[in-house]
């Protein structure tokens, strides 16, 4: 995890004297989020902090939570990734178990707070991965679905064509990373559940978690 240490360093640093907001719905994980420029201003809540690390992978969200996640004091967590391993030769398999090794310290840390995990998205650039992506974002949400404040967010299909293929309008020319158009849509998609991902009152599980 060395490679991501630096970066994490200076998410620390800027954290530790900048102002977080109240309850914060924290957006944790990979350049999907951390690109989100205008994820606050997109969503329309001043309390969505962003917590993307360049090139993250669900492994390295599960080695860095307790550093760059807790100190937060979420009221909610979003989290995107997973691509990455794939795209480092993981299978869907061990994908999962990264997943659940993260969800585990959610679960244990952060008992009864809202925990959304937005489906692997079908890049263009990894057009010959979208079948282990599939895979693995059927078992990640098959898991995902036992949890009692779990929620899967299927960001992979409107991301499709008709003809089955990533909407190219919906990247940038790297064909990896988000258009502002591709953003857009994830503010579309997350509408129907912004009254579980953006909890407005955190109180019936913050005295628990919190002194």
């Amino acid at each position: 995890m060395e490679w991501y240490e630096e970066e994490v360093r200076q998410i620390e640093s800027i954290r530790s004297v900048q102002s977080i907001p109240a309850d914060p719905v924290v957006f944790y994980g990979s350049s999907s989020i951390r690109l989100w420029e205008n994820l606050a201003g997109d969503l329309g809540s001043p309390r969505a902090v962003n917590v993307g690390f360049g090139g993250s992978t669900l492994e390295a969200c599960a080695y860095f939570f307790e550093r760059l996640v807790l100190p937060l004091r979420p009221c909610s967590l979003v989290v995107y990734a997973g691509d990455n391993d794939l795209g480092d030769g993981h299978s869907p398999q061990q994908v999962l178990s990264f997943f659940r090794a993260l969800s585990s310290k959610v679960q244990k840390s952060l008992p009864g707070v809202p925990f959304a995990f937005l489906s692997i998205k079908p890049s263009p650039s990894r057009e010959s991965l979208l079948n282990r992506i599939r895979r693995t974002n059927t078992l990640i949400r098959r898991d995902m679905e036992t949890r009692h404040c779990g929620l899967f967010v299927n960001i992979f299909d409107p991301m499709l064509d008709a003809k089955e293929k990533p909407r190219p309008e919906l990247f940038t020319p790297d064909g990896l990373h988000m258009s502002p158009d591709g953003y857009r849509l994830w503010v579309d998609v997350l509408a129907p559940y912004r009254h579980r991902i953006l909890v407005e009152d955190c109180s019936a599980f913050k005295l628990a978690r919190y002194p």
